[in-house]
């Protein structure tokens, strides 16, 4: 490595074509990210599949589980170039199943592919910063990554729901596959010009496919999905529900790091707590639109500005905290994180509860957006310094893996709350879940800290 590497920042040689592909990619997760929020209690309502509006969101939350376990072996194998190959082709498809679909069943059909793609995509892409990048960098390039998040904050979901209004939901879906073109054609020579085992070095040949561990992965899958469809069974539906989620946090135990479930000092604290931000966040978000077009009358696009609001306070957040991360510990970046999601989510409940006009609630979000970029960027970089570079596809699917689980669980468990609770209480219900959720992550906190620092790279697989 010549010194102007050592020097050099991720906008200049040699990192700039990886930064702009890395970039390109997330842009395109984020734009559609943002345009289904906005657009689903619409689209649930055109396909008369209101009752699977959570399991919409679930879907791709249940099957990314797998496509990230298979990119980190495919990654820690032969360098992460394959895995971001296929996952770019993977998540194209899932999108123009979606756009076409004239059913909600094929519509899930549609998430549930997409799930596939956007899981792989999102380990692969850690570990391209992972190798490609020098340590001293990784911390911008996830808050570059939050950056990216902004262009469609401001245009995504308002956009989305002048697009469902003009032509049609499922021209939103069918726009974005145009983004993909694009991104994979400036990704292709980032991926070239890497060195060593970024595009697939020799040092990953040693690392063994895990079959079993793909297995599990499946298996923690259906386990998710079988939560969020326990609604459906009328009879049983509880029983179910609680037997799933046995099942799911079983198989999940030998896709994250020892210790993660019970809340193990360092790197399992820090994964088990992204697990239980994601949930709190993200169990409440996917139903804020849904709030201001049911109970206050919005219109699609203008529903939107409230995920628009918070996803540019997330994105800031992140740029701060990238800037100036020296400045603000890990500890103290994740503490105030986390309480600023907490009191977020109480004062949506008060809201609701209480009949507080929209500005209030959509005021709120954005302060909750605020909380979760000052920490997630800290979570992922925390994860990859505590990696042993055999094992950083693995602690990457790892951590994105309780992003998604805990997501996907906190979206069932709504999903049901809601349905169950009649006469206008199923909101309150929801942010009361989530509250309760990003309460034990107060409590998990310390123990992802604590051990943190001076600690020893670490691989921390489960045998």
């Amino acid at each position: 490595m010549t010194d102007d590497d050592l020097s050099a920042g991720i906008l200049r040689r040699p990192y700039l074509l990886a930064t702009v592909g890395s970039c390109a990619l997330v842009f395109m997760v984020a734009f559609e990210a943002m345009a289904v929020t906005t657009i689903m209690p619409r689209v649930g309502r055109e396909l008369d599949g209101l009752e699977l509006y959570a399991l919409a969101f679930a879907a791709p939350l249940a099957t990314s589980v797998v496509g990230m376990v298979a990119a980190g072996n495919w990654a820690d194998r032969r360098g992460p170039a394959g895995p971001l190959y296929a996952s770019v082709v993977l998540f194209a498809a899932g999108l123009l199943i979606a756009g076409t679909a004239l059913s909600m069943p094929v519509f899930v059909a549609g998430r549930f592919v997409q799930g596939l793609g956007g899981g792989a995509m999102t380990v692969a892409l850690y570990v391209v910063i992972a190798r490609a990048y020098p340590a001293r960098l990784h911390a911008k390039m996830f808050a570059a990554f939050a950056a990216v998040w902004v262009v469609p904050s401001m245009v995504g979901p308002f956009a989305a729901g002048v697009v469902a209004e003009l032509v049609g939901w499922h021209w939103v879906f069918l726009g974005v596959v145009v983004l993909v073109v694009p991104a994979l054609a400036m990704t292709v020579p980032a991926l070239r010009q890497m060195r060593g085992p970024a595009g697939g070095g020799s040092t990953s040949r040693a690392v063994p496919w895990n079959f079993g561990r793909i297995g599990w992965a499946v298996l923690a899958g259906v386990a998710v999905l079988a939560v969020n469809l326990s609604g459906q069974v009328p009879a049983a539906g509880w029983l179910i529900a609680v037997a799933a989620l046995l099942a799911a946090l079983f198989a999940v135990r030998p896709l994250v790091p020892r210790g993660t479930l019970t809340a193990g000092r360092g790197l399992p604290s820090v994964i088990l707590l992204r697990g239980v931000v994601s949930a709190a966040f993200f169990g409440a978000e996917v139903y804020m639109p849904y709030l201001l077009t049911e109970r206050y009358g919005f219109s699609p696009a203008f529903a939107g500005l409230a995920i628009t609001g918070s996803a540019l306070a997330w994105a800031t957040s992140s740029g701060i905290q990238g800037r100036w991360g020296a400045r603000i510990s890990n500890a103290v970046a994740i503490k105030v994180g986390t309480w600023l999601v907490l009191a977020v989510l109480l004062l949506e409940l008060a809201a609701v509860l209480f009949a507080w006009p929209p500005l209030p609630a959509i005021i709120c979000w954005t302060f909750g957006g605020a909380g979760m970029g000052l920490m997630f960027p800290r979570l992922s970089t925390m994860t990859i310094g505590l990696s042993e570079p055999d094992a950083q596809g693995f602690n990457s699917s790892a951590l994105s893996i309780s992003d998604s689980i805990g997501s996907a669980l906190a979206l069932a468990m709504a999903g049901m709350i809601f349905n169950l609770l009649a006469a206008g209480y199923g909101f309150a219900g929801v942010f009361a879940l989530t509250a309760l959720i990003a309460a034990v992550g107060l409590l998990v906190s310390p123990r992802a800290t604590a051990a943190v620092a001076g600690s020893r790279p670490a691989v921390l697989a489960p045998k």
